[in-house]
């Protein structure tokens, strides 16, 4: 047993090598400080790393330790449960345990880190100090503020002197992250004397301090604390008549930390909980039981579009809610979310915080420390929520189970609907996974008794279904109609605007047009860094690539064979835009896609714009096809439905029907019917013809026979590897290597598929190849192939590979990392 204090801390750093904790002594004075999840300044090597706290190990690995510099935080980001949920994740997902632990915090907490110490409001004077307090509280009243590295290196001082001095109010400190304060602060004023002594004061003032009499008479009458520049603008009043107030000690000037406030001036209606329909409460009480009995439970609520799932997930909140505990909801697009914020926040109030990219790195961070500090018990965001560190958790709910976008395509490469099922075994809590269209994996546990199948088969009220209308568009093509609109749309769309109504037109593709080809030799216009098309953009008159991000202007000329036979073929959002614009002059159009979204806020004005009449139609990608609701539509236009089912991915067909029920499912919410106009020129496959039905228990045997045919999850265990390389021939050898290193290591059953060029052969001047590897064993434990994955990279030693390892996916559209 060795007697000293160590810590097992796992340090930023991206090399080989360096995915292991390293053992380092726990300084005297610093013991208090350092816990598990702790962020820790270590010396490794010759130089000062950023690190966590994952363990403490009774026995050292080497004698010689290096000691802890510093705790980076006075409360740890990261809770002992995150930890362990960052060590499974590691494992399950062959990624470097520190990639996770930095996906968990703040991004405003991974740059350059420094704190800085201010006199805080409950400092009064130096007089009958310690030494080395007093010594520190003359210095910041000469320099205004210290570095904690400065503070800490006058004689005496500690960091838990510090950490003393910052809990009692007599100090303030101030976190910053390069030139950007992570915390914002407002100054209040306070009354220092009793009202008698203020008005006292106050008529002995000379004629010429008018302004100071009126401050005075201000605290006399209402001696509670104001902001200063709120006191400023109530009076009239110069700053410098409180300088002086503050210099006489009748009025003491203090520091108040504040959250930023994404919804700052905004206010939202409260509701009250809505009737239930029997099914709902059926529902319900499915989830209701195992809350209140403190139960792990993971349930599939599988119910209709517009069936009053999101009612469910409130009233299952309140009862979370008063039974002590706290709860996570997870929704997979920035576009849900005002929708979801507005009914959260009318429901909660500020119990509620809001996790997600489209607010600021500053706003992010003060919505991250509510959920730390205690101060909100709700969470709503987007995928990266569901590592909110609540430390009581009773429910998390994922909206829209199964979009993809719950799926991080880059590392750690983790699926959070598998991070929720661990979250919610840690904590005794119910996991709550609601769509209309659930992924196959999900449809096939709940049918097999792994996952509890609630179903809302109903919409709200009893309203009716929209009416489907699949278009042939081979057969408008025979009748002479080249439009992107066939007749029945345009018919629908010309009807729903006279009679005052609003209509959603969804094409996933943004852009003007797909491509641009050369009529005289066949040649499209390529990505010179990418194996991919350019799109072109009519906006600003550029094609662009979707993956590099390479733009240039359109060619006059072909650049294969300089002819000026140069067309644009496909049709993006753009084109329909203006296409519309032809076709019904004084249409008011709003367009959605993430060319229009880029800004700030840019989601939320757009469909608060259409929520309150002001576009007749909204035109967008798939970001509107699923979870709005607005009373208006009753026409939803898919101007191309086949644009995923032929993409290379077993997935496709899946995909494809969970869009078009989806996005159907926009009309006729309210009280008016709705109907559904779907063009496609494969009217006859399964997924299209039986969404269009409203088949959903068909589409899914029909899937389910077909995975299990071609084996596929979820009869399978399925992993893809993709390699990248500078240099083609480089890549082929390391690719073959590989697989030949591999096969030995598989299960019995197993099997090696490839390697092949990936979908899209080159990206960024890297050649990428693919391999594919299936085999029976379900279990997230370690086993001879998984192991023989992870040290691949090591295994073939070149500095120029890249390996990227996806599990249950098919496609990675980003390159591996180091």
């Amino acid at each position: 047993m060795d007697d000293r204090r160590i810590a097992a801390v796992m340090v930023d750093v991206a090399a080989d090598g360096t995915d292991k904790p390293f053992d380092y002594l726990i300084p005297k004075e610093l013991v208090t400080e350092v816990t598990v999840g702790s962020r820790v300044k270590v010396p490794f090597g010759p130089r000062k790393r950023i690190g966590y706290v994952i363990d403490f190990p009774a026995r050292a690995q080497i004698d010689r330790l290096r000691p802890i510099l510093e705790v980076m935080d006075l409360t740890p980001p990261l809770t002992p449960e995150l930890v362990r949920l960052a060590r499974w994740m590691a494992q399950v997902y062959l990624c470097p345990l520190i990639t996770v632990l930095q996906a968990m915090v703040p991004a405003v907490l991974k740059g350059n880190y420094r704190r800085f110490l201010r006199l805080g409001p409950a400092f009064s004077g130096e007089d009958l100090l310690p030494e080395a307090e007093a010594r520190l509280i003359r210095l910041l009243r000469e320099r205004e503020e210290l570095t904690l590295e400065e503070a800490i290196g006058l004689e005496g001082v500690t960091q838990p002197l510090i950490r003393r001095m910052v809990d009692d109010g007599r100090l303030v400190m101030e976190e910053r992250v390069g030139d950007r304060t992570t915390r914002k602060r407002r100054t209040w004023v306070v009354p220092s004397q009793p009202a008698a002594i203020l008005r006292n004061e106050a008529e002995s003032l000379p004629k010429n301090a008018a302004r100071q009499r009126e401050v005075l008479h201000h605290f006399a009458t209402r001696p509670e604390e104001i902001p200063l520049q709120e006191l400023l603008a109530d009076l009239k009043a110069p700053r410098s008549a409180v300088d002086r107030l503050v210099e006489k000690g009748l009025l003491r000037r203090m520091e108040k930390e504040e959250f930023r406030d994404p919804f700052g001036g905004r206010s939202f209606a409260r509701t009250q909980p809505l009737p239930l329909t029997p099914e709902q409460d059926q529902a319900f009480q499915s989830i209701l039981r195992p809350l209140q009995a403190g139960e792990h439970r993971t349930l599939l609520l599988h119910g209709v579009t517009g069936s009053g799932k999101t009612e469910i997930y409130l009233q299952a909140i309140t009862e979370t809610l008063n039974s002590g505990r706290q709860a996570i909801v997870l929704v997979p697009e920035i576009s849900l979310t005002p929708q979801m914020v507005r009914r959260f926040k009318g429901r909660f109030g500020d119990e509620v915080a809001v996790l997600h990219s489209g607010l600021s790195k500053g706003e992010r961070f003060d919505e991250w420390r509510k959920i730390r500090s205690g101060d909100v018990r709700v969470a709503i965001g987007a995928r990266s929520a569901i590592f909110a560190p609540f430390p009581r958790l009773g429910l998390v709910v994922i909206d829209e189970e199964h979009e993809s976008s719950y799926k991080q395509e880059e590392q750690p490469r983790y699926h959070a609907r598998e991070v929720a099922r661990w979250r919610c075994r840690e904590h005794g809590a119910v996991l709550v996974l609601g769509t209309a269209t659930p992924s196959v994996e999900s449809y096939f546990w709940a049918r097999t008794g792994r996952f509890e199948w609630v179903t809302l088969n109903e919409r709200v009220l009893g309203r009716s279904f929209p009416q489907v209308e699949v278009v042939d568009m081979r057969e408008e093509l025979k009748e002479g109609n080249r439009s992107i609109f066939s007749s029945p749309l345009r018919e629908s769309l010309e009807a729903c605007v006279d009679r005052g109504e609003q209509a959603v037109l969804f094409l996933n593709r943004r852009g003007f047009s797909t491509f641009v080809l050369c009529r005289e030799c066949g040649e499209t216009v390529q990505c010179p860094h990418c194996d991919i098309s350019l799109t072109y953009h009519r906006t600003n008159q550029t094609l662009r690539c979707h993956y590099c991000g390479y733009a240039s202007g359109v060619p006059r000329e072909c650049p294969s064979c300089d002819s000026s036979h140069i067309r644009y073929f496909g049709t993006g959002t753009q084109r329909v835009e203006e296409e519309l614009a032809r076709l019904m002059p004084g249409l008011r159009v709003i367009r959605m896609d993430v060319d229009t979204t880029g800004r700030k806020g840019a989601h939320e004005r757009l469909l608060s714009a259409f929520g309150e009449g002001e576009a007749d139609v909204l035109l967008g990608t798939q970001m509107i096809a699923k979870g709005l609701d607005f009373p208006r539509v009753t026409l939803v236009g898919v101007i191309a439905a086949d644009t995923m089912l032929h993409l290379p991915d077993f997935r496709a067909a899946e995909r494809t029907f969970q869009l078009l029920t989806q996005v159907g499912g926009r009309a006729g919410r309210h009280e008016k019917p709705g109907r559904v106009v779907v063009q496609t020129y494969s009217p006859e496959h399964y997924s299209i013809r039986l969404a269009a039905g409203h088949e959903a228990e068909t589409f899914y045997r029909q899937e389910c026979l077909n995975r299990k045919r071609h084996r596929y999850p979820p009869f399978c265990r399925l992993f893809t590897l993709l390699l990248s390389h500078p240099d083609r021939g480089g890549l082929m050898t390391a690719a073959h290597r590989a697989a030949q290193f591999l096969m030995p290591r598989l299960p019995e059953g197993g099997e090696v598929l490839g390697p092949v060029p990936a979908p899209i052969p080159r990206i960024k001047d890297r050649y990428r190849i693919q391999i594919m590897i299936k085999y029976e064993d379900h279990t997230d434990e370690p086993t001879d192939l998984v192991e023989a994955m992870r040290q691949l990279k090591a295994g073939l030693k070149d500095p120029e590979l890249r390996i990227g390892i996806d599990r249950e996916g098919v496609s990675l559209p980003f390159d591996g990392y180091r």
